[in-house]
C-alpha cells in the first residue's frame, strides 16, 4: 500500500530536507511561485480522469506541463492518452506518470507539481487538496468543495495558513453573470430581497435497498475508490457517476448543482449561516440514498442593512405529479412574461420587483424586460477575470491566494449547500437549528454525524 502522508510526517520531512539541502527548494513554494520564472509552464497533476477530469481539467494541465494522472480505473489512462493525442496534436508533450492512488503520487513526484486538479467523487475532494496545500501546491477542486462541513472548515483554515492558491470549480463565480447580478442587487434593482427560489432538474438519489454485490471490474482499484468512506463491496449504481446518489460518497442533487445555482443568492445577499434548515417536501430516499426530489427551506437572519431572507431549494421530480420539481412562481412568471427559464435557475423576490438568473448566473434580468431596460445600468464594481481555470493558474504562477472562489470564500457556499443534506437526513418537517460558529445542530443531535464523518485508517485529512 502507498505510504500515507500525514501532517506530522510532512513537517518532519520538510524540516529534514531543508536542513540537508541548503539553498534548495523542495517542499516550500515552487520556483515558479517566486517570480523567478513567471512565464514557465506549471507542473500539473489531474486526480480523477473521467468526465470533467478528462474533458475540462486535462486540457488545462496539458497546456501547462502534465506531470501525472491519477485514477482508480486503469482504463481511464488509455482514454486520456487518446484524448490528448486527438485534441493536442500540435503539442510536443513530455512523458507523464500514472497512478491509482494520489497518496503515492504525492510521495513520488510531489516536488515536480505546482498545481493539482481534483475531479473525483466528493468523498475524495478534501484529502488530496489538503495534501497539496501542505506541500505548497495550488489546489483546484470541483464543486462542492468537499463532502462534509468539517472538511470545508479544515480546508479553509489550511488555505489561510499556507497561502496556497485554491479554487472551487463553481465556474459561474468567475463569469460575468453573477457579477452583474450582484451589482444590480446592490444598486437596489428590486429592493430588499426576502425570498429566493433555486431549482435544479437533477434527481440524484434513489429508493430501495442497496444493490447486490458484484465482482470488481478488471483494472478497478476498489479499495482506493472507497478511500476515506466506510467500506462496502462493489455494486451497480456507483461508478462512474451514480455515486452522487449515496450519502457515503456524494451529496445528492444539492452537491451536484447547488454550488452553481445558489451562488448568486449567497454572494449578492451576503449569506453565511442560516438559523435553521427544513426539509418541506420529499420524494424517495432511504438511510443510504438521497431523495430523488425535495424542497428545502433555509432561514437566514438579517445581515447589516439586509433583512431576513428565506432561500428555497427545489430539485428532482415532483411527488405524485411527475415532471420537474420547480417552484410554482417559475411557471407563473414563464406564462406571464412568455419566458423560458430552463432546468436550473433562480428567482429572487424583492419588495420592489423580481429578478432571474440561469444555472451559472447568466442572463440576469429584472422582470418584465421593460423594467430591466428602464432601470439605470449600475456601474461595474466587481473585478472581471478570464474564467475559473485561468484565474487559478494565474494565481499559481504568481504564488498568491487571489482566486475568485478560493477556499476561504467558497466555504460559506459549500456549508450552506451541505446543511441541506443535514435537513434531508433529519426528515420531513424537522427544523434543523444551526449553530454556525460552533458547527453543530442544537436540537437534533443525531444529524451531527454528517457534520464530521470519520475516515478510514490511512485516509484522514
Amino acid at each position: 500500500m502507498a505510504k500515507v502522508i500525514s501532517r506530522r510526517s510532512l513537517l518532519k520531512r520538510t524540516a529534514a530536507l531543508a536542513g540537508a539541502a541548503v539553498g534548495s527548494r523542495v517542499f516550500g513554494p515552487p520556483l515558479i511561485w517566486s517570480g523567478e520564472a513567471p512565464n514557465s509552464k506549471l507542473g500539473c497533476a489531474v486526480i480523477g480522469c473521467g468526465g470533467r477530469g478528462m474533458t475540462s481539467h486535462l486540457p488545462e494541465a496539458v497546456k501547462e506541463r502534465l506531470v501525472a494522472l491519477v485514477d482508480v480505473d486503469e482504463k481511464q489512462f488509455a482514454k486520456c492518452t487518446k484524448f490528448i493525442e486527438s485534441k493536442f496534436k500540435a503539442l510536443k508533450l513530455p512523458s507523464f506518470k500514472t497512478y491509482t492512488d494520489y497518496r503515492k503520487m504525492f510521495d513520488e513526484c510531489g516536488k515536480d507539481i505546482d498545481a493539482v486538479f481534483v475531479a473525483t467523487p466528493n468523498h475524495h475532494h478534501a484529502l488530496p487538496a489538503m495534501i497539496a496545500m501542505k506541500l505548497g501546491k495550488g489546489a483546484y477542486v470541483e464543486k462542492p468543495m468537499c463532502h462534509t462541513i468539517q472538511e470545508a472548515r479544515a480546508m479553509a483554515k489550511m488555505a489561510e495558513e499556507t497561502k496556497a492558491p485554491t479554487q472551487m470549480g463553481n465556474q459561474g463565480h468567475c463569469a460575468e453573470g453573477y457579477r452583474r447580478f450582484c451589482e444590480y442587487i446592490w444598486a437596489g434593482a428590486i429592493g430588499n430581497v426576502t425570498e429566493v427560489h433555486c431549482w435544479s432538474d437533477r434527481a440524484n438519489g434513489g429508493t430501495g435497498p442497496r444493490p447486490p454485490k458484484l465482482p470488481v471490474p478488471e483494472g478497478m482499484h476498489w479499495d482506493e475508490w472507497i478511500g476515506p468512506a466506510p467500506y462496502r463491496d462493489f455494486h451497480k449504481d456507483l461508478h462512474p457517476h451514480e455515486w452522487h446518489n449515496w450519502y457515503d460518497f456524494g451529496n445528492g442533487s444539492l452537491g451536484n448543482m447547488a454550488c452553481h445555482v445558489m451562488d448568486g443568492a449567497v454572494w449578492a445577499l451576503k449569506l453565511q449561516w442560516p438559523t435553521s434548515v427544513t426539509l418541506e417536501m420529499v420524494l424517495g430516499g432511504t438511510d443510504e440514498y438521497y431523495p430523488i426530489g425535495d424542497r428545502i427551506c433555509y432561514d437566514f437572519p438579517a445581515r447589516g442593512d439586509m433583512p431576513p431572507v428565506k432561500v428555497y431549494w427545489w430539485d428532482g421530480r415532483r411527488p405524485n405529479k411527475g415532471g420537474q420539481n420547480r417552484p410554482p412562481i417559475a411557471e407563473e412568471l414563464e406564462k406571464k412574461y412568455e419566458r423560458k427559464f430552463g432546468g436550473n435557475g433562480t428567482i429572487y423576490i424583492g419588495d420592489k420587483g423580481v429578478m432571474h438568473t440561469d444555472c451559472y448566473g447568466g442572463g440576469p434580468r429584472i422582470l418584465p424586460e421593460e423594467k430591466h431596460k428602464a432601470f439605470p445600468a449600475p456601474p461595474q464594481t466587481l473585478p472581471r477575470n478570464k474564467g475559473s481555470f485561468n484565474d487559478f493558474l494565474d494565481a499559481c504562477r504568481k504564488g498568491k491566494p487571489t482566486t475568485a472562489s478560493k477556499f476561504e470564500v467558497a466555504t460559506a457556499l459549500t456549508e450552506i449547500v451541505l446543511l441541506g443534506n443535514l435537513a434531508q437526513k433529519a426528515g420531513l418537517d424537522k427544523k434543523v437549528e444551526w449553530d454556525g460558529p460552533n458547527m453543530k445542530c442544537t436540537n437534533i443531535p443525531e444529524v451531527n454525524k454528517l457534520v464530521e464523518i470519520p475516515s478510514r485508517k490511512g485516509w484522514t485529512i
